[in-house]
């Protein structure tokens, strides 16, 4: 087994890099191959939210929108849990190899779709490769970076999201004027493979773990997809009756809980959604404050474009700001002996990530109120985006540190599923709730979904101090 003192030496060895630098040696082309891939799923990831509407009107999908980003989501749980023993045993070079191939697939199956459920199909596929992706990203810095560079390496991934806020719309929207929707999803699959070229090597020299060559007893294993099936599938279903469109929709809502409930729960250590002490708590602090964000993200832009007049694209500037910030906040933790001793511990690192989120909640409220200039709702939204920046790197970092060698995968499974499950509720609840009030007038609709994002960050800040106890 490789110990977490022998990946201290390797990585800092001669050659490698100079002990305090993630770009040179050995950590300079690892560090390349992470931006790269990040670079990959976030241009992907823009461009397709910018071109959506083109290709449901091409396909006469506008029924099926909302399944299109639902889609990948929920096969992502599935293939994400999938992958993680299997990168645990042989490393993640094997998975990343098969998830980046597949994600390039499922691109060429949508750019080729002549109706909206071959495109569906394509996304479906996307959400396959994107599993294993995930994982195996976080396992390469695990496992290739000593701890006091990891918070470096999350932050190198972050940045790689900065230039695609800026320029992935604004790139696919020409391309789709120039030559059509489908031009974006056809010439994916070359930064696929660019970004793959750049990140094998790196993922290609970490080892899996002796340990785990076993694997799981096979009930147990089988018992494992079986629940991460139930519950991508759970996810697609409360995300589509969010959407209010199904005949019965409240049924199938509750219908997609009650799945989640009785499943999710295999996925996540015990304690996750309960507060209980250490990892869970550390997990399901994460789950919930980045939730209330992404849940309370589509009513800003929503108000200043329907109340404040503002153009489709400031508004949309707004929303674009938190990348930059984002990754402010992820840079700002990422040299954590060197900032100021009020937040020198990991737990205080997360309090102000979650303070930050917290005041940038605030957005939604000041955004109906006519005397706050825009500007201003805008700022404090940004503000938000520099305590996900905070509050994720503290997080994934302190989960990889309390990681045993061999079961980073796992954990990083747990975490990403967390995440993506407590996302996709908070969504469909809080476009539930809207779609019910707006009826009265905006402003009621929007205040009564901020109930929603409101709830997760309560629940997040009562057992966030739990997740960094021992």
């Amino acid at each position: 087994m490789t110990t977490p003192h022998a990946l201290d030496a390797r990585t800092t060895s001669p050659g490698d890099g100079d002990g305090d630098s993630i770009w040179r040696g050995r950590l300079g082309r690892t560090s390349l191959g992470l931006f790269s891939l990040a670079f990959l799923v976030a241009f992907e990831s823009l461009a397709v939210v910018s071109v959506m509407p083109e290709v449901a009107r091409a396909l006469d999908g506008l029924a099926l929108y909302a399944v299109a980003f639902a889609a990948p989501v929920a096969v992502s749980i599935f293939s994400r849990t999938a992958s993680a023993s299997w990168i645990e045993r042989a490393g993640p070079a094997p998975a990343l190899g098969w998830g980046v191939a597949v994600f390039a697939a499922g691109l060429v199956v949508c750019g080729t779709a002549t109706s909206m459920s071959g495109f569906l199909l394509g996304r479906a596929v996307q959400g396959l490769g994107a599993g294993p992706i995930g994982v195996a990203r976080w396992v390469v810095v695990a496992q290739a970076y000593p701890d006091r560079l990891r918070p470096r390496a999350l932050a190198v991934m972050t940045s790689a999201w900065t230039v695609p806020a800026i320029v992935g719309p604004v790139v696919a929207g020409g391309l789709t004027h120039a030559f059509g929707w489908r031009v974006v999803f056809l010439l994916g699959p070359v930064l696929a493979a660019a970004s793959l070229a750049v990140a094998w090597p790196a993922a290609r020299s970490l080892p899996g773990s002796p340990s785990t060559a076993a694997g799981p007893p096979r009930g147990q294993a089988v018992s494992g997809l079986a629940a991460a099936a139930v519950a991508a599938a759970a996810v697609l279903l409360v995300s589509v009756a969010g959407q209010r469109t199904l005949p019965a929709w409240p049924a199938w809502l509750l219908l997609g809980l009650v799945g989640l409930a009785l499943s999710v729960r295999r996925l996540v250590p015990p304690g996750t959604w309960s507060g209980g002490r250490g990892l869970p708590s550390l997990i399901g602090s994460r789950a919930f404050l980045m939730a209330s964000y992404v849940a309370a993200e589509v009513y800003v832009p929503l108000v200043l474009v329907d109340q404040r007049g503002l153009s489709v694209g400031l508004a949309g500037a707004a929303i674009s700001g938190t990348a930059f910030t984002w990754y402010a906040g992820a840079a700002f933790v990422s040299r954590p002996e060197r900032l100021p001793a009020p937040i020198g511990t990991p737990r205080r690192r997360a309090l102000l990530g979650a303070g930050a989120i917290v005041l940038g909640l605030l957005a939604v409220p000041l955004s109906l109120v006519a005397a706050v200039p825009g500007v201003a709702v805008a700022t404090v939204w940004v503000v938000g985006g520099f305590g996900m920046g905070v509050l994720s790197s503290t997080s994934v970092t302190e989960v990889l540190r309390r990681s045993r060698s061999g079961r980073e995968a796992g954990h990083s499974a747990a975490l990403q599923t967390s995440d993506s499950v407590a996302e996709s509720v908070a969504l469909a609840l809080g476009g539930t709730v809207f779609a019910a009030a707006v009826v009265h007038g905006l402003g009621v609709g929007v205040l009564a979904a901020f109930a929603v994002p409101t709830a997760c960050v309560v629940a997040g800040l009562l057992v966030l101090g739990r997740g960094y106890e021992r």
